[in-house]
C-alpha cells in the first residue's frame, strides 16, 4: 500500500512518495517509523518500490551489493532487473510464482525510477515502461493519476504536480499518508 509518482515536464523530472507503511490492517505511521522514506538512491537514480514492505529493504540491500547496474533507458533497466532477479530468488528467498500460466517468473514488485534520462516503471515480470508526462503506482495510483492529469497542463512546477498526485492518494487511499518525499532531477 502506497502512492509513488513520477512526473516529467520541461527539463525536470520528479519522483515523490508517501511515507505510510501498512501490515494488513495495521498502519505504521511515519511518526513511529525511524525510516519511513520509500525512495532509494542508486548513483544519480531514484527508485521507489511498491508491494510488500519487505521489498524496500531487500532492494536497498541488493543495490548496495551489486555494482555496475544501469538505470538509464529501458534496455539498461531491463538488464539490471534481469541481473537482480536471480539474486532476489537465491539470496532474498523471493517466491517468483504468481499465476500458474504466467510466461515468466515474477519479481513480485513494481518500481518507479527517475533519473537524468527520464521517468520509468518496472513491473513484476521485468516489463519496463518509459513515460513522457507522469505515472503512478501503488494502491493510491488511480487517485494520483486523476489529480496529476487535472493539473499537469496548468501547473508549471513539476514538484507541485507530483505532490498533488501523492496528496490525492493520501486523501482517498487508506494505504497512503503524508508526509511526502520528493526528489527532483535535471533531465539530459
Amino acid at each position: 500500500m502506497t502512492t509513488i509518482v513520477v512526473v516529467r515536464k520541461g527539463g525536470t523530472a520528479v519522483i515523490a512518495a508517501d511515507s505510510l507503511t501498512t501490515f494488513g490492517t495495521t498502519r505504521l505511521a511515519p511518526a513511529y517509523d525511524r525510516h519511513p522514506q520509500k525512495i532509494t538512491t542508486y548513483g544519480d537514480s531514484f527508485l521507489g518500490v511498491a508491494g510488500s514492505a519487505a521489498h524496500q529493504l531487500v532492494l536497498e540491500n541488493l543495490l548496495v551489493r551489486t555494482p555496475n547496474l544501469g538505470f538509464h533507458g529501458k534496455a539498461a533497466i531491463y538488464d539490471s532487473f534481469r541481473k537482480l532477479h536471480p539474486l532476489l530468488k537465491d539470496e532474498a528467498f523471493l517466491n517468483p510464482k504468481e499465476e500458474e500460466d504466467d510466461p515468466y517468473e515474477s519479481s513480485q514488485m513494481t518500481v518507479m525510477i527517475a533519473n537524468p534520462s527520464g521517468i520509468f516503471a518496472v513491473y513484476s515480470m521485468r516489463e519496463v515502461f518509459e513515460f513522457d508526462r507522469f505515472w503512478a503506482i501503488g494502491s493510491g495510483r488511480d487517485f494520483a493519476l486523476g489529480a496529476m492529469y487535472t493539473i499537469y497542463e496548468k501547473t508549471p512546477t513539476v514538484a507541485a504536480i507530483a505532490e498533488a498526485g501523492v496528496l490525492a492518494g493520501a486523501e482517498f487511499d487508506t494505504g497512503t499518508a503524508a508526509p511526502i518525499t520528493v526528489h527532483e532531477v535535471t533531465l539530459k
